[in-house]
Formats: C-alpha cells, sequence, structure tokens
C-alpha cells in the first residue's frame, strides 16, 4: 500500500472505528470514483452499509470483492467483518481458503483459514488445515490444533457414533508422536489427559499422573486436577485417592471440599463395587473403614474448630451415607453432629444451606431436633445471635408438618417473623445503603408465610401483605435482589406488571443474566403487554434481552479463536459449550415467541412482518431437536418454604405451569403454520431470497420429516405444559389452519412471480441486480396467481364448529373466572389468549382481503364465513374488554385501597410500620393493576377495530 493511498484511506478505517458510517461510505465514494476497481476500498464500503442496516445495497459489493478473489490481508480482514455481519461463515471460509490455496507458502493466511473453520465449528477442515501446517512449518503448536480440532470434531453432535473413538484415536497417535512432551505445558497435558481418558487407557495416564511431573501440574492446574482425579475413579482407585487425600488434609492444610469428598467416597468405594455375594464382607471392611474416617475427620473438624466448617460438614456426609449403605453403627451419630455444626457455625448466614440436606429426618429425631432448636435463644441482642435466630427460624420452618400447615398458622408465623424483623432492623442502621440489612431474611420468612397462607386459603389479602411488608423491606435494604425477586412474583400474580417490571430492573441484570433471569419478568409475558395501545415497554424488555444471544453470535466464536491463538485448550470446550448453551438457549426462543406473539398485535398484518417472522420461528424449528439447554436460573428464587410443601417458586408459578420445550413446540407449529399461510415464500424463494447460513440442522431422525408432518405432530408430552386454555387455542389454530390451507395453496402465486417482484424491489433499492433471484417461470404462468392456469378453486366448506365454539367457550370461561374472584392475572390470561385467537384469525384471512382476489378466485362464501367468525369473535371480546375495564377502575376506588390497608392492618399496627407507607403500597398496587386491565381492555377494543 503506497503512502499517499494510506493517507486517503486512513480516515474511512477512522470514520468506522468511531461508527460514522455515512461518512465512510461518502469517503469510499469519493475514492471509488479515482480507483473503481479497488477491493479493499469496496470491502470497506461494503462494512460501512452493513452496519447501515443497508444490506441489499452491501451484497451488490460483496459479491464483486468474493468473485475477484482477493488475498491481501486488508481485503481479507475488512471482508471478513462484512461476511460475520451478514451471517455469511461459509463464505468467509471459502474466501480464506481461496486465498490460502492461491498463497500455500504464507503461514499466516494459513492460520486465517484455520481460525475461520473454527469460527463456524468446521472441525474437520480445521484439523486438515492445522495437520498440513504442522508439516509445512514444523512448529509443535498446530500440532495440537490438529489435536484439538480432533477431539472437538469427535464431540461433535453430528459426527457419526463409528467414527469418533477413530478421531480419538488420531489424536492420541498425534500427540503420542509430538517431539515435544505435552507435559511442557499444563494445557497440553490436560488434552493429553482427556483423549486417555476418552479411550480408557487409565494405565497409561496413571503413568504420567503418578511422577513428579505429572503432580506438580495436577496441583497448580485445577482442570488437570479435575481429570486425574476422575480417571482415579475410573480405574477404581478410590481408596488410593483417599488416602492421598488424607495427606493433602492433614500435611498441605488443604480444605478443598473435594479432598473431604475423596475420603468420603473412598470409605464406601469397596460396598459400592462389590457384587451380592461379596456384600457381606465389603459391610464389615466398609464400617471398619467407616470408623477410621470418623476418626480422621473428626481430629481435623476439632483442629480447624471455627475456621473451617469442611470437616464438620464431612462427618455428616459420612453419616448420611453410612445411613444409606445401611452399615451406620451410630444412631445417634447425626444428632451430635448436627448439634455440634449448630453450636460452631450458627452465626455464619450459611448454617441453613449447609444443613438442610443432612435435617431431612422424620419420627423421634425429627421431634429430638426440633426441640433442640426450640430450646435455642428466642431473642438477639448483638448481630451474631441475630443470624443465629434466623438460621434457627429457617431449620424450624422447614421441617414443619404438613398437619401444621394451615392458613391461620402460616399468618401467625409470618406475623412473629415480621415482629423479628422489625426489632432486628436497628442491627442494620449504621451500613451504608449499598450493603444488604441483616434481617432481610426474616422479612423473606415472612413474605414466603404470606403466600403459603395464600395457598392454603386462596384469600388474595395474604398477598396484598406480602406486598406491602416485602416493600417495606426493599425500602431498608436496596440492593436486596432477593426481595425484589420475591416482589415480581406476588405482583405477576397480582396481575400488577408494571411494578413486577420496575422491581426486575431495580435488579440491574447484566450480560448473560439476561439468559438466566429474564424469565423472571417475560415468562408469558405477552399476558400483561399493552401493545395493542402502543405501549412497547414489554416488547422492549424482549428485544434488549435477547441483546446476548446477538452479542454471542457475533463475539463468542473470536474467544475460541483467541483460545487456541494462546494455546488454552482448557478454555476451549468450555468457549464453544458456553456459545452452543446461549445459541440453544431455551429462554431466547421463548423470549422470541412471546415477542412475536405481542408484535402482531401492536402492527398491521403485512407481507413483510409475516415473511420475517415465518423464516426466523423455521430456523428455531429446524434445529429445535438439536437439545435445547434450559439455562434459567430457580435457585435464585429464595425458597424457605416447608419442605412437605410446594417450593415458593411453584407457589407462585402463573398458573401453575412453566413453559419449556413442549410449550414452545407448541407455539413454534402455530404461528408457522399460520404464517405460511399468510406467505407467498415456500422453500424454494426462500433459498433464493436467504442472505445468510442457516443454522446447523439438527440430527435428530425427526427433522427429516417433510416440514408439514412435523408442523402437525403434536406429542402428548407437549400438550402437557399447556394451560387449558392454551390447549383451546392450539385446537382451534389447527382447525383453522387445515380449513384454510386448500384456499392458500390455490391463490398463492408460483415461486417465479415471488421471485421476479423481488428482484425487481431489490434493484429499485440498490440500481443492480442481485445475483441468484433468476427462476424460469412455472409452466409459463407467472403473471397470475393460480397454480395451475385454469384451475377451479376449491368447493367452500362451512367454518369447523370447533372455531366458532372457541369465543363462546372462552367467554363463559372468562364470566365463570370473573365470578370467582380469580387473581387479574388469570382474567388476563383468558382475554390474551382469546385475543389472540382473532389476530391468527386475521393473519389467516389478510390474503382474502382484497375484493380484486374474492372476484377472482370466486371465494364470495367463504368470505362471508370469515364475517360471521369475527362477529362472533368481536362479541365476546367486546364484552371481555367492557369487563376488564370496569374491573380496572372497581379496584382502583379509595374504597378498595381502603380495604387493601384494612386488610394490611396486622402489619403496619403491630410493627409499626408507617400506616401511610401501606396506604402507598395499596394505590401503587391498585393503580398498576388499573393500568393493565384499562390498558388489554382498551387494546382489545383496538385490535378488534383494526381487524373486523
Amino acid at each position: 500500500m503506497s503512502a499517499a493511498f494510506d493517507r486517503q484511506i486512513r480516515p474511512i478505517y477512522e470514520a468506522l472505528d468511531t461508527g460514522s458510517n455515512k461518512s465512510a461510505i461518502l469517503a469510499c465514494n469519493k475514492l471509488l470514483k479515482k480507483q473503481p476497481k479497488n477491493d479493499l476500498v469496496k470491502a470497506l464500503k461494503a462494512l460501512a452499509l452493513v452496519r447501515s442496516q443497508k444490506v441489499e445495497e452491501s451484497l451488490v459489493l460483496c459479491d464483486e470483492v468474493l468473485a475477484s478473489k482477493p488475498t491481501d490481508e486488508a481485503t481479507l480482514s475488512a471482508m471478513m467483518h462484512v461476511l460475520r455481519g451478514l451471517g455469511r461463515h461459509t463464505d468467509m471460509v471459502a474466501m480464506y481458503e481461496g486465498a490460502y490455496k492461491q498463497n500455500p507458502g504464507n503461514e499466516e493466511l494459513g492460520s486465517q483459514t484455520f481460525m475461520a473453520n473454527v469460527r463456524i465449528g468446521n472441525w474437520k477442515a480445521a484439523q486438515q488445515i492445522a495437520t498440513k501446517m504442522h508439516k509445512q512449518f514444523q512448529e509443535d503448536h498446530y500440532l495440537y490444533w490438529s489435536v484439538m480440532s480432533a477431539v472437538l470434531q469427535a464431540n461433535d453432535p453430528t459426527t457419526p457414533d463409528t467414527l469418533r473413538p477413530v478421531l480419538y484415536k488420531l489424536a492420541h497417535r498425534l500427540i503420542s508422536s509430538s517431539p515435544t512432551p505435552s507435559y511442557y505445558s499444563a494445557d497440553r497435558f490436560y488434552l493429553h489427559l482427556t483423549i486417555l481418558r476418552k479411550l480408557e487407557l487409565y494405565d497409561e495416564a496413571y503413568d504420567l499422573l503418578s511422577n513428579e511431573v505429572g503432580n506438580t501440574i495436577c496441583a497448580a492446574s485445577l482442570a488437570c486436577d479435575e481429570v486425574r482425579r476422575d480417571i482415579w475413579r475410573l480405574k477404581g482407585l478410590q481408596k488410593e485417592e483417599g488416602t492421598r487425600a488424607q495427606v493433602r488434609i492433614t500435611e498441605a492444610k488443604d480444605r478443598n471440599w473435594l479432598e473431604f469428598l475423596a475420603v468420603v467416597d473412598a470409605t464406601f468405594a469397596a460396598l459400592i463395587s462389590s457384587s451380592e455375594a461379596e456384600r457381606e464382607a465389603a459391610k464389615t471392611a466398609c464400617a471398619e473403614r467407616l470408623t477410621q474416617a470418623r476418626d480422621f475427620l473428626t481430629q481435623i473438624a476439632e483442629e480447624d474448630g471455627k475456621k473451617d466448617r469442611s470437616g464438620l460438614l464431612a462427618l455428616l456426609e459420612l453419616e448420611k451415607r453410612a445411613r444409606a449403605h445401611g452399615v451406620s453403627i451410630d444412631p445417634s451419630g447425626l444428632q451430635e453432629r448436627l448439634e455440634k455444626y449448630f453450636h460452631r457455625f450458627s452465626d455464619k448466614a450459611v448454617c441453613f444451606e449447609d444443613l438442610r440436606p443432612y435435617v431431612e429426618i422424620e419420627g423421634d429425631e425429627l421431634t429430638s431436633w426440633s426441640s433442640f432448636l426450640g430450646s435455642q435463644t428466642s431473642s438477639f441482642t448483638t448481630s451474631k445471635e441475630l443470624v443465629r435466630y434466623i438460621n434457627v427460624q429457617k431449620l424450624l420452618r422447614y421441617n414443619i408438618l404438613e398437619s401444621e400447615i394451615t392458613a391461620d398458622l402460616e399468618a401467625e408465623r409470618a406475623a412473629r417473623y415480621l415482629r423479628a424483623y422489625m426489632e432486628a432492623l436497628p442491627y442494620g442502621k449504621e451500613l451504608p445503603d449499598t450493603e444488604l440489612q441483616p434481617a432481610d431474611d426474616l422479612a423473606i420468612l415472612a413474605g414466603q408465610a404470606f403466600v403459603s397462607a395464600w395457598r392454603t386459603s386462596n384469600d388474595v389479602v395474604q398477598l396484598h401483605r406480602a406486598a406491602a411488608l416485602l416493600e417495606h423491606a426493599v425500602t431498608q435494604s436496596k440492593h436486596s435482589y432477593q426481595l425484589r425477586v420475591l416482589l415480581v412474583r406476588v405482583y405477576r400474580l397480582l396481575g400488577a406488571s408494571s411494578l413486577a417490571l420496575e422491581h426486575y430492573r431495580a435488579i440491574n441484570v447484566k450480560q448473560v443474566q439476561n439468559d438466566t433471569l429474564s424469565h423472571l419478568i417475560l415468562t408469558r409475558a405477552s399476558t400483561f403487554s399493552l401493545t395493542a395501545i402502543g405501549d412497547l415497554t414489554y416488547s422492549s424488555e424482549c428485544l434488549e434481552s435477547s441483546q446476548i444471544y446477538l452479542n454471542n453470535s457475533q463475539e463468542t466464536a473470536e474467544f475460541t479463536v483467541r483460545a487456541f491463538g494462546t494455546e488454552k485448550y482448557t478454555q476451549v470446550p468450555e468457549f464453544i459449550s458456553f456459545e452452543e448453551r446461549l445459541d440453544n438457549s431455551l429462554q431466547r426462543d421463548l423470549t422470541k415467541v412471546e415477542h412475536v406473539r405481542m408484535r402482531v398485535v401492536h402492527e398491521p398484518i403485512s407481507s413483510d412482518l409475516v415473511d420475517m417472522e415465518l423464516i426466523e420461528l423455521k430456523f428455531i424449528f429446524d434445529r429445535f431437536c438439536v437439545v435445547h439447554h434450559d439455562n434459567r436460573d430457580f435457585n435464585v428464587i429464595p425458597n424457605y418454604q416447608p419442605r412437605c410443601t410446594q417450593t415458593f417458586n411453584d407457589q407462585t408459578m402463573l398458573f401453575e405451569s412453566l413453559p419449556g420445550p413442549g410449550w414452545l413446540s407448541v407455539f413454534l407449529k402455530i404461528y408457522i403454520r399460520t404464517f405460511q399461510a399468510a406467505s407467498d415464500l415456500d422453500e424454494t424463494v426462500e433459498d433464493k431470497l436467504l442472505i445468510g447460513d442457516r443454522p446447523k440442522p439438527s440430527t435428530d431422525p425427526d427433522t427429516k420429516l417433510p416440514l408439514k408432518e412435523r408442523l402437525v405432530k403434536i406429542k402428548q408430552e407437549e400438550t402437557d405444559e399447556l394451560t387449558a386454555d392454551e390447549r383451546a387455542l392450539l385446537d382451534y389454530s389447527c382447525a383453522l389452519s387445515d380449513w384454510l390451507a386448500p384456499y392458500h395453496d390455490h391463490v398463492r402465486p408460483p415461486a417465479s412471480a415471488v421471485l421476479a417482484e423481488a428482484a425487481k424491489q431489490t434493484e429499485l433499492k440498490t440500481g443492480h441486480p442481485l445475483k441468484g433471484l433468476e427462476l424460469l417461470p412455472q409452466n409459463g404462468d407467472a403473471a397470475n396467481g393460480h397454480s395451475k392456469k385454469g384451475e377451479e378453486p376449491p368447493p367452500v366448506k362451512e367454518s369447523p364448529d370447533i372455531i366458532v365454539k372457541f369465543y363462546e367457550n372462552m367467554s363463559t370461561r372468562f364470566r365463570e373466572a370473573l365470578q370467582d374472584g380469580r387473581l387479574p392475572s388469570e382474567l388476563l390470561h383468558i382475554v390474551a389468549l382469546t385475543q389472540e385467537a382473532f389476530v391468527l384469525l386475521a393473519i389467516e384471512t389478510a390474503r382474502f382481503k382484497p375484493a380484486s382476489v374474492v372476484k377472482q378466485h370466486k371465494l364470495g362464501a367463504l368470505v362471508q364465513n370469515f364475517k360471521d367468525i369475527r362477529t362472533k369473535a368481536v362479541t365476546s371480546l367486546t364484552e371481555m374488554s367492557e369487563a376488564l375495564i370496569k374491573l380496572g377502575e372497581e379496584g382502583a376506588t379509595v374504597d378498595s385501597r381502603k380495604a387493601f390497608v384494612d386488610a394490611c392492618k396486622p402489619i403496619w399496627e403491630s410493627t409499626g410500620i408507617d400506616h401511610d407507607f401501606v396506604s402507598t403500597v395499596s394505590k401503587k398496587v391498585t393503580d398498576s393493576q388499573k393500568q393493565v386491565l384499562e390498558g388489554v381492555g382498551k387494546g382489545v377494543t383496538r385490535v378488534c377495530k383494526n381487524h373486523a
């Protein structure tokens, strides 16, 4: 690159770096007038166009540069960013491979070609390139790239089972032939060990691990030590591992919990591996080892005192397993150890979580344990005594008997927890706002007890009390995410969706937490959506939470590339797993479906909307049978409910039903069938118009079936995840699609006409014809709408009863729920699904809306059917709309707010919580309920007007 050209092109790079895409495009145009065939400038302009969302224009330049087969690093780098932005990863690989073939001696090009294949997970090609580079340039790291690629190919779900061991053997042969031993690097050593473990070459692995170098590496690398532990277990060396762990614990003072588990595992190893005939002898040997292990762990526990909990926890684990195996020799041992642990560590916040696995006891033991806890102090004068008191309350609550769980008793417990909470607040008085209150767990206990009382009595007053006390607790501990999570769950039940969203946002979810935590607010979010009246709050939340998936597709592959570049082989599988878990995240696709359900209510039904959503949903459906990863974090929801009842998560689950893969599959099928009917795209057209690569197909046999067969195949386990009303919507949508399918097929224009129109629109936008859109007219009939010239339309059939009766049944369901005083969320669920059915009808019948189409295809009788259904639908929806608006108004009156405050009287009278504060909470809750009830009601009216 000449100095003059460098000066001319530098402003383009600066504009791109600062996000000034318009300036970059202008600078490129200016330079292209002087040098119209300069590939680098074309590539930079294409990049600026991609970032400006001008995809069609960028495609023309992109194809021109690719056709010239560039080899210079600057152009290749720019094109890499362009092709990644367009999702054309296969073209990126082909571009680098072409450049490398033209310059086979260029090591940098070889590396870039390898990395291009890494980005798309093309491990076979990556392994071949790395092998070639190792032979050519004799660098050790290319050999290990080849080994790692072979391992990754073997682990790829698309690799046939018969090929996997062959690839591992290839990797073993390569790594064994390396002139530099693997133990020169911890990451290379880790790779070597994983191969030996997979091939079950445990003796070879043992030799590597038993020498001084192996021990040193494992001592310094947790990843290597984890593989070592696994190999020891697979080789049947649990006893030896237990002995080694004892040495580590005593001499190295290692308090890694895994070391203690190794001691416990070794105690029962012979018993677990023994046959039935050897069982008695194994029990005798186990009893002897049990005594030795108990003595050893007791000694460690006494030495550590209050410095470390591992010794006492290991003793509890030892006794628990001894009981499970029937070799316990000390009936009172568990009780003694529980008490000893409690006396020593009950002033630690972790006490309850530590002991919970070991206090699931019954009968006399439970009575004795509960008596011991009851004898502990029922008051507190220091912060440590407060922590002990909280742990006592949690442990006592965990073992409450089912007969002792009534609405009155739970309300009494809630009041007791609440009084203790108010007494404990002064202990956090001097803490800064950024700190959590020491008494927070007492507020959580009280809130959960109120929710339990609600579940027992179905009295909504208990939820109001929970909301009031938790709101007060949040004012004292602003950064307590646990209190806010509880409020999110309670407010969604109450239909106070704006308050739920407010608290969710206050948790300040960041980055990948959007995948693990967004379910708290976005599960069935369309129930509370006000998109029909133009409020896009929840719709925007869907888009914001989905940003992590876009970042993942653009950035995570680069982490894998860097890991290869720095030979961090321990990190490569982790980055690939991370990318794959996000790419096939269940929450990602659930959120997408919720966004579609909101979008179709808000936007006019256009071909752009239908076509775009159809393609995206089909992508999800095509890879649906790939294992979906449920990354949703439910452990973040505190649970201090008794073990004999449902968890707090289950108690506060909307409609007592959690959407999962089955729910997702059903709604994908509903919307794909509906959009497919309304769209002019078929497989041929879609392939021609698709810009980026298709997602990797699933290996599941079901995906080999024709799409139409897969869409109508509904499994029992899928419908089990639906509510009764959602099942009704499924039946309705299936009947609707089946009824109208022949008429859509008759009216839909042929592929040649669709492509001709697409090519025309593209040329109008860009001034250039787009390659790949050529398709000869079918049967010489590209212009008219018949699939076959002169074909008569199918005879018109009456609409199925299930479609007509759907709206009557939903009206009945709504009236019954209203009379029963069901929660606002349940009423909204019925209305939202009825509205959704009406929108599905609008989408399916949009093709038959133009009078010219009806007249041309003689479908007047069919359209009359639509009018009759719409009339029934509008009648039902209007009734629901009026009832919701009235309910919202009645709920936000002075009297209703006073009733809320009076219901919370036990809270503000007995605890000293300000009466005005509870009054403020009542106003916030009732106003939020009114907002969503009125908003959905008015939205229903608008939807009816738009589509009637």
